[in-house]
């Protein structure tokens, strides 16, 4: 727990710096470095497939606070909330054999996983909760990833600032036992607030790479076509860092 609190505050300390000091070209070939730091101490140190702590009930917070996008101001969206998601469809697709488009009943009925997990937040907060849903690589295993995939791209019905939100990770931490795609928020349907109906729970890396209000998953073999080419939104526009690992 304490290495997981130094490496949280390291990965804060330098996402928060960017949006401070600003995108200069020197700053952000530091922050790609630090990036790349992180990820191999934090593989190294923990094992490619260490898990994050896990907790009991009695751990549980009180309250899940949402940060980010909260809602998602479609007429499309609102009309699928108040179907209770019944119309949601998640689709797998790029460098796939067999693209998937599941609906909520189809991800419920697979394979699941609960896990209770810290969140930490790049703005210094921390929550614990419970989480399940299915876990991403058994979405992977039925579409079939191509050799040539090397990305797990998120993308999501929220925009935020006007951008349409999405995040990536690469296939080691896409097939960790920890990632899930979350549809239950301590054992209750995931609220709006928090990213109905799924959302992805990257449980080893910072909050903003957890992408909310998803509905779909694309394999690519790079990132460098993707938004900015950074990897995600807030890479993108505030210059965090792609691997946030904690």
């Amino acid at each position: 727990m304490k290495r997981r609190n130094v490496l949280a505050g390291l990965a804060a300390l330098f996402t928060a710096g960017c949006t401070k000091i600003g995108k200069t070209d020197w700053f952000a070939d530091v922050i790609d470095a630090t990036g790349r730091l992180n990820r191999a101490a934090h593989r190294a140190l923990g094992g490619e497939q260490a898990l994050a702590p896990e907790f009991t009930k009695a751990d549980v917070s009180p309250f899940f606070r949402g940060n980010g996008s909260i809602d998602v101001d479609t007429d499309a969206y609102r009309a699928s909330s108040a179907n209770g998601f019944a119309d949601w469809q998640l689709s797998v697709s790029g460098l796939v054999q067999k693209p998937l488009s599941l609906s909520l009943d189809e991800i419920r009925a697979l394979p699941q996983r609960t896990q209770i997990t810290r969140h930490d937040c790049v703005e210094g907060w921390s929550a614990i909760a419970e989480w399940t849903g299915p876990q991403l690589s058994t979405l992977l295993a039925m579409a079939g990833v191509d050799d040539s995939a090397r990305f797990a791209v998120f993308r999501c019905a929220d925009t935020l600032n006007g951008g349409n939100y999405y995040e990536s990770v690469d296939l080691l931490d896409a097939h960790h036992p920890q990632t899930i795609i979350a549809h239950l928020l301590n054992g209750e349907p995931l609220p709006i607030i928090n990213g109905a109906p799924l959302r992805m729970r990257i449980e080893r890396q910072l909050g903003y790479k957890h992408a909310k209000y998803l509905t779909g998953i694309e394999l690519v073999a790079s990132l460098d076509d993707i938004g900015e080419g950074k990897g995600g939104y807030w890479e993108d526009r505030a210059g965090y860092t792609w691997y946030a690992g904690i």
